[in-house]
């Protein structure tokens, strides 16, 4: 509490998904300075908008959540925008902090980032050795190149700037809509819909061979703000939870949770995506004392529960 009350924290994508998580939070720790950028106002993507941004709120601190996100059909039908969008309000963002004076930058990297072929569970190590997989490879880069900057700006300037890699996120607020949604929400939803529909079966992209983890969103909250507080190093963290499941077996367990009983049918011309997904979250634990606390079963709860409230709204 005594960190965060006389601290003013700029927040940009603070009304996202994950963001709304993390400015609920620091108003419970006792953060009363927090501002909030939108888009309409501030274009994260021009250098003049960041310039007046930094101007108007005189942060002493900044944690950059705004991202272009999607799951793997939006990626494949936006890579440019994927790469240009993430790269430019996160490089410009970051070099205008460091002008700027800004105590602390807390810089939100991807899961993404990592090697397609990465060994299992992913360590922090790994993260240089490859290239990534190929339908997220532009975003994943983009938000790569943060992890330079910050090492860089920290050994040529004496920037504070960290990097964080969250794992795949899912929760309460996400966005369900079928064209950009990730996994989870795009299951929950085809499920609900199919069931209330009584149909007889759901198409799933993929082989169902590829697996995952999965970071519940409040979870991914607590950990920023607990590096915000306690961490201060060059180096890459995980963010993560060290469950593994598969694709097919996260089908069936969401099936199961929301009464589909149809047949789920894998469309394999569809892409996997990255054959694994698991990270090592020993560093997290071991720099600022961060560890996943809601069961997979639990958070899936919640988050289907919450949809189907919002659909009843």
């Amino acid at each position: 509490m005594d960190f965060w009350k006389d601290k003013s924290v700029l927040v940009t994508g603070g009304s996202g998904f994950l963001g709304s998580f993390v400015v609920e939070k620091l108003g419970e720790k006792g953060c009363r300075d927090i501002f909030v950028p939108h888009s309409e106002e501030y274009d994260l993507r021009q250098m003049d908008a960041i310039q007046s941004l930094l101007k108007d709120t005189k942060p002493n601190m900044i944690i950059h959540l705004a991202a272009r996100v999607g799951g793997i059909g939006a990626n494949r039908a936006h890579p440019a925008e994927f790469f240009y969008d993430n790269l430019m309000m996160g490089v410009q963002l970051m070099h205008e902090s460091w002008r700027a004076g800004i105590n602390k930058f807390v810089a939100i990297g991807t899961v993404c980032a990592y090697p397609k072929f990465t060994p299992v569970p992913f360590k922090e190590e790994e993260l240089w050795n490859g290239y990534p997989e190929e339908t997220n490879a532009p975003y994943g880069l983009a938000k790569k190149m943060l992890l330079i900057q910050a090492q860089t700006y920290r050994q040529q300037y004496g920037f504070n700037a960290i990097y964080l890699l969250p794992v795949n996120l899912y929760g309460q607020r996400d966005n369900f809509d079928l064209e950009s949604s990730h996994v989870i929400p795009a299951l929950i939803r085809k499920c609900i819909e199919a069931a209330k529909r009584n149909d007889d079966h759901i198409v799933v992209w993929g082989t169902g061979k590829p697996t995952r983890e999965f970071l519940y969103v409040e979870d991914a909250a607590e950990g920023i703000l607990l590096a915000a507080e306690r961490y201060n190093g060059s180096e890459p963290v995980n963010l993560g939870s060290g469950m593994e499941i598969s694709i097919h077996d996260l089908v069936h367990l969401i099936a199961r949770l929301t009464g589909f009983k149809g047949k789920i049918v894998l469309d394999s011309s569809k892409p996997d995506g990255q054959p694994r997904r698991c990270l090592n979250t020993e560093r997290a634990e071991r720099l600022f004392g961060f560890r996943a606390k809601t069961s997979f079963e639990e958070g899936l709860r919640r988050t289907i529960e919450w949809y189907i409230k919002s659909c009843e709204q």
